[in-house]
């Protein structure tokens, strides 16, 4: 049993439903969420479909943000690269939301693995970021790749470096507030009952925990898809015919100053996606602390 101040579901939706930015964000990336998974099977234009005749225009009727440079639909390519860059976003997320609440529920819970956990998120804290991905990239590609063939293994491999370098920030939150918890009432009560470590960790403290790890999910969702974006734009991500928005970038470049709807349409979606997730994470935040209501 647990005496936590967990807010109830239907008073933390109405709490994220009075949130102005929270009920924008969310409109706003479950249009993008839908598009994505349901655009490329309503529209009617392959994203491979070659048309030479048609290649390098601009916005119209028949192709809304144009064509590249073989007379591939641009639109079509934006909307199946979202299924791309949403899919790795949202699994690097789960992965580093997993390490960070392992990492901090054993930080919190056992005095004697808090300072070693804690020194060893400093130490991934200290790393630079984006270097440390291109290295990451580089030595394990080719033999990922060789396993689970070019698509997979850059998927898993992107997936695992950027969930691998962003648990710090979710594990400091979760230890935080499970050193809190671990002198409640009902946590003495639950060892004093000659509870298992690993069944209080899960039954008594985990529960308790969930909304900053909810609101860290949102906002680390944003920092994966532009990460992703980034390595891709590099010349680093999936192959040349995954057209992920990063990739779209990175093809759209050359061409920028002749035809810059080509540009503007993967950024605008890289974008929007980042806004929404943005504001939905803050409002998720406002809505679940009680120092606010």
């Amino acid at each position: 049993m647990s005496d936590a101040p967990l807010a109830p579901v239907p008073g933390l939706a109405r709490r994220v439903l009075h949130q102005p930015g929270a009920v924008l964000g969310g409109g706003l990336f479950a249009v993008i969420v839908l598009a994505v998974l349901i655009g490329p099977l309503l529209w009617p234009i392959a994203p491979e479909f070659i048309d030479v005749a048609a290649r390098n225009q601009g916005p119209n009727l028949a192709h809304p943000f144009g064509t590249d440079q073989l007379g591939r639909d641009t639109f079509a390519r934006v909307l199946w690269g979202g299924r791309i860059s949403l899919a790795v976003g949202l699994s690097a997320m789960a992965v580093a939301l997993l390490l960070g609440t392992l990492v901090g529920l054993l930080a919190g819970v056992f005095r004697w693995l808090d300072g070693p956990l804690m020194r060893l998120t400093d130490v991934f804290l200290a790393l630079p970021l984006l270097p440390l991905l291109l290295v990451m990239v580089l030595l394990f590609r080719d033999s990922l790749s060789g396993v689970f063939g070019p698509e997979g293994g850059i998927f898993i491999l992107i997936v695992l470096a950027i969930g691998g370098t962003s648990w710090m920030n979710t594990a400091r939150i979760v230890r935080g507030d499970t050193l809190a918890l671990r002198e409640r009432e009902f946590v003495l009560a639950a060892r004093a009952a000659g509870c298992r470590p690993v069944a209080l960790m899960l039954r008594h403290i985990l529960p308790n925990v969930l909304s900053p790890i909810l609101v860290s999910g949102a906002l680390g969702l944003s920092t994966a898809i532009v990460t992703e974006s980034a390595l891709s734009f590099l010349g680093l991500g999936f192959p040349p015919d995954f057209p992920t928005w990063g990739r779209l970038l990175s093809d759209a470049v050359i061409y920028l100053a002749d035809y810059p709807a080509r540009a503007i349409c993967p950024g605008l979606a890289i974008s929007l996606t980042v806004l929404s997730v943005t504001y939905l994470g803050d409002g998720l935040r406002d809505a679940m602390d009680p120092r606010l209501h």
